[in-house]
């Protein structure tokens, strides 16, 4: 049997729907193949771009759509470190990608403290006094990857307000939030703040399919040409094939009840795991409670080194991810590690936490 995976950050197989992403595509190649099989524009799609424009009240000229959100992170760091060098701010745990991506370009990175309700805003406020420069806030703020946690309607307010008082950038990436099981949504930073300092990113890989490799970045007016530039340079132009398939299914309204049952699918599995959780695990551990998402974050309590953990938890046929891989050079998670739900069924999810249990 294949080993339980609580690492891989992906959707259930259930969650693809085949039939439909086929009948997208031969509706676009019939509608618009002659386009979508050329070269286009290094911004993407320009229906998509439209769509997308729309949902979020810009210029679709603001709107690139990317390979992947990972593609476009690439673009706005390169872009975002030659117009205004500095250090980088992140959450401490953040998306371990972009931390690697970072330290490839030898960027300093700062991970700054987070609580139950996300960024700790008083840490941000003192690292913004310390002075020296900054180049960007990277923050993940609804169901973050690795812990799950949500940033509050107000912190959300105040970030959106150092941005402008500090003239702090700030790069808001929001690829899980429409999964959303339970609660009500708050306001983006982006919306905020009026996207001046703050460019929005999201990706189509958590609600559509990921091997479309369809992201996206609103950003603000002053990155646009350079931002346009780096797509042009890298690829001439993108894989406009899958970006039809996009437009396809908000086109023939398919994407909102598509996601309806995507979100019912994951959300049995996030119960699954937090019953699970619950039961099993001793009174010491602790762990995120999201109301949407992909990931929880568990910390298994004092004295507890995750990575010895993984090594005979994954003898033993489970796998996650090792808290410190969410840290810049692996400063801080050392008894902590990211559980993903998404991936396997409910049974096995509890007989993964089960197994888990009993290594501790």
């Amino acid at each position: 049997m294949a080993p339980i995976s609580f690492a891989r950050g992906a959707p259930a197989p259930e969650c693809l729907d085949p039939a439909l992403i086929a009948d997208c595509s031969r509706a676009a190649l019939e509608r618009d193949g002659t386009a979508i099989l050329s070269y286009g524009a290094g911004g993407g799609y320009g229906p998509l771009r439209e769509v997308l424009a729309e949902r979020h009240g810009v210029d679709a000229g603001r709107v690139f759509v990317t390979t992947g959100g990972l593609q476009g992170f690439v673009f706005y760091a390169a872009v975002q470190l030659e117009r205004k060098p500095g250090r980088v701010l992140v959450e401490g745990p953040t998306y371990d990608r972009p931390l690697k991506l970072l330290g490839w370009q030898g960027v300093e990175v700062v991970a700054l403290p987070m609580d139950d309700e996300g960024l700790d805003l008083d840490a941000l406020e003192a690292e913004l006094a310390r002075g020296g420069d900054i180049s960007f806030l990277y923050t993940i703020p609804t169901f973050q990857n690795p812990s799950g946690r949500t940033l509050g309607a107000g912190r959300r307010a105040r970030i959106a307000q150092l941005a402008a008082a500090h003239g702090l950038d700030v790069l808001e990436d929001d690829p899980y939030g429409l999964v959303r099981y339970e609660g009500q949504a708050p306001p983006s930073i982006f919306e905020l703040e009026g996207g001046s300092h703050v460019t929005f990113t999201s990706s189509f890989s958590k609600t559509v399919a990921p091997g479309l490799r369809v992201g996206y970045f609103v950003v603000p007016d002053a990155m646009r040409a350079a931002y346009d530039e780096r797509a042009v340079s890298t690829y001439i132009s993108p894989s406009l094939l899958p970006q039809a398939v996009v437009h396809e299914l908000f086109a023939r309204g398919a994407f909102e009840p598509n996601l309806e049952r995507i979100r019912g699918l994951l959300r049995a599995r996030k119960d699954a795991m937090l019953s699970a959780l619950e039961s099993e695990l001793p009174p010491a551990a602790t762990w995120s409670r999201p109301e949407g998402g992909y990931f929880l974050w568990v910390d298994f309590g004092p004295g507890a080194d995750a990575g010895d953990l993984l090594r005979r938890a994954s003898e033993a046929g489970v796998t996650f991810v090792r808290g410190t891989d969410f840290f810049p050079g692996g400063s801080g998670g050392v008894g902590a590690a990211r559980l993903a739900f998404s991936y396997e069924t409910p049974e096995r999810i509890a007989e993964g936490v089960a197994l888990l249990a009993s290594l501790l």
